[in-house]
């Protein structure tokens, strides 16, 4: 199944350092376009490198860490997958469990037509354990699509900040940008465009429901029997890693409680869409 992006590049309006013209360079990470538009030469060896071994976390379509835990219960975390982990049970504890990657058993069951009641009750991300051995509760099995897309957006950005290039975007679905301005459109699948915002040195992420068609509904699923309150949900914030999960959270929140996880979040701002297309900032 092919994800729709609701974030899109409007006006790569860089602040290029020296008058530099800005290249863009495109490629494939998670199958999905990557895009990096930067002023100069790319590291691609080393960006290269870099997506093959999140990939070789993350990944659930290939032998992976993350395909090695869920079938055997247990294993060594690298330190990649315990850093993704533990913003993942950051934002999970802040949005009162809203975030949870053990939904994966319930993911399969419904695309599968299969009865949710026993991996419904396998939910919770509070009965992992997350150390140098991650082990996971009888019945459980991890997801991390909610978050690694914008994990490998902030690492690409890291190398781009070695490499010493100014003024970057990386698009891997969810933006990370180094410098700026960088203008970035709000789409919602129903009501189009909705929105142009500035991002400067910090990242953006949107959430929808409709991205994926899923059998009987939304791939964003209610770890507690949550539907999505939201069309379209849009974070800003400092790391894309933290902007992607929170997203996907708050789609399935109500105006308060995203009010009250963004500000222990530290986000910079949090737009949504509702189901009748109405825009509004929510911080």
């Amino acid at each position: 199944m092919k994800r729709r992006r609701f974030l899109q590049i409007v006006a790569g309006a860089a602040l290029i350092a020296q008058g530099a013209r800005a290249e863009t360079w495109t490629g494939r990470a998670f199958g999905a376009d990557l895009r990096i538009t930067a002023p100069g030469a790319l590291p691609l060896a080393e960006i290269r490198a870099e997506i093959a071994a999140i990939e070789a976390t993350f990944s659930l379509h290939a032998d992976s860490e993350l395909t090695r835990l869920n079938a055997t219960g247990r294993g060594p975390g690298s330190a990649r997958m315990r850093s993704v982990l533990a913003v993942a049970k950051r934002v999970h504890d802040l949005t009162r469990g809203a975030f949870d990657p053990t939904v994966q058993p319930l993911w399969l069951a419904l695309a599968e037509g299969r009865d949710p009641l026993l991996p419904r009750a396998a939910i919770g991300l509070h009965r992992v354990q997350i150390g140098r051995e991650i082990v996971l509760s009888r019945g459980q099995a991890l997801t991390l699509n909610g978050i690694a897309q914008g994990h490998g957006a902030e690492r690409v950005a890291e190398i781009c900040a070695r490499a010493g290039l100014g003024d970057c975007l990386i698009d891997m679905g969810e933006f990370q940008a180094l410098g700026g301005p960088f203008r970035l459109g709000i789409e919602d699948p129903e009501a189009g465009l909705v929105a142009v915002r500035s991002l400067t040195a910090g990242a953006m992420a949107t959430s929808s429901p409709a991205a994926m068609p899923f059998p009987g509904g939304s791939h964003i699923l209610g770890p507690h029997g949550q539907i999505p309150r939201f069309s379209t949900v849009t974070v800003e914030g400092a790391s894309a890693t933290l902007c992607d999960a929170a997203s996907t959270a708050f789609v399935l929140m109500e105006r308060d409680a995203i009010r009250a996880a963004a500000r222990r979040l530290r986000l910079r701002a949090v737009t949504a869409v509702d189901f009748q297309g109405n825009f509004e900032t929510l911080v």
